[in-house]
């Protein structure tokens, strides 16, 4: 499903046009988008919960030459899926 598709999902659950439904996506993605790159973790009850998290500094391997690299430390954002979103996934 992309965005359009949820966009058309929620306007017919919710009765509202596809135009609002869109700007309340966009504006919730922009949100947790913006809570996490400050640090913030963003839960859900039943959905799951955003957060950032810090990736070390490791060794790896260019695929071509073998050679060992050193990949520096980062930090990525994570999903970790709630307890009603597990169970309803694999029941």
């Amino acid at each position: 499903m992309n965005k359009g598709e949820l966009v058309d999902a929620v306007a017919a659950k919710t009765n509202i046009t596809k135009k609002q439904t869109d700007e309340i996506i966009s504006a919730f993605l922009s949100v947790v988008t913006e809570a996490v790159a400050n640090g913030e973790k963003v839960t859900l009850i039943g959905f799951g919960s955003f957060e950032r998290r810090e990736r070390s500094e490791r060794e790896g391997r260019n695929p071509k030459t073998q050679e060992v690299m050193i990949i520096p430390a980062t930090k990525v954002p994570a999903f970790s899926a709630g307890k009603q979103f597990k169970e309803k996934v694999a029941p």
